[in-house]
């Protein structure tokens, strides 16, 4: 599948009616969902080819763990603390015929023991909390999927919270 393709495919999913700001929830959009998923496939293809398992943390409406799914990636998790978001990806995942190629968890980043197990996944991929509402709470996005990738993690951030994360 094309770059374009996959980002048409991702135009026809839904993003949140009501974002919760607490959970800082927002659309991430098809053009940078197919793009990122799109660069992790160019990358990281090959372990991918292998029957990899990808993990989209803080999947909110399936995003990225759809567009992982629609370029193969053999197993694709996607993990949300709002049961909303996670009814909401499975809309989409349906909408885009692979509810059988998505698995859904619900699950807090913050909890002492995730519902994934450590290095469960090969690739983490994300677009997490930027932490203007809750500070650190992209950090700890990052230090769960350090904990449950083995091999890469994708991650999105603002340009304005690199000084803290690096």
């Amino acid at each position: 599948m094309r770059l374009r393709e996959l980002e048409a495919e991702l135009e026809d999913l839904q993003g949140f009616a009501d974002p919760k700001i607490q959970y800082e929830q927002y659309v991430t959009s098809p053009s940078l969902a197919a793009r990122t998923v799109f660069t992790m496939f160019a990358q990281d293809g090959d372990v991918l080819d292998g029957g990899g398992a990808v993990v989209d943390l803080g999947c909110g409406s399936g995003m990225l763990g759809i567009g992982c799914a629609m370029l193969g990636g053999a197993s694709v998790v996607g993990m949300d603390i709002d049961a909303d978001a996670l009814s909401l990806a499975l809309e989409n995942a349906e909408r885009a015929d692979l509810s059988d190629a998505l698995e859904l968890v619900q699950g807090d980043v913050n909890a002492s023991r995730l519902p994934l197990r450590p290095k469960s996944a090969d690739i983490v991929i994300m677009n997490p909390p930027f932490g203007t509402r809750t500070k650190g709470a992209d950090v700890q996005f990052l230090r769960a999927a350090v904990q449950i990738a083995s091999y890469s993690v994708y991650s999105l951030h603002k340009t304005s919270t690199r000084q803290f994360l690096i």
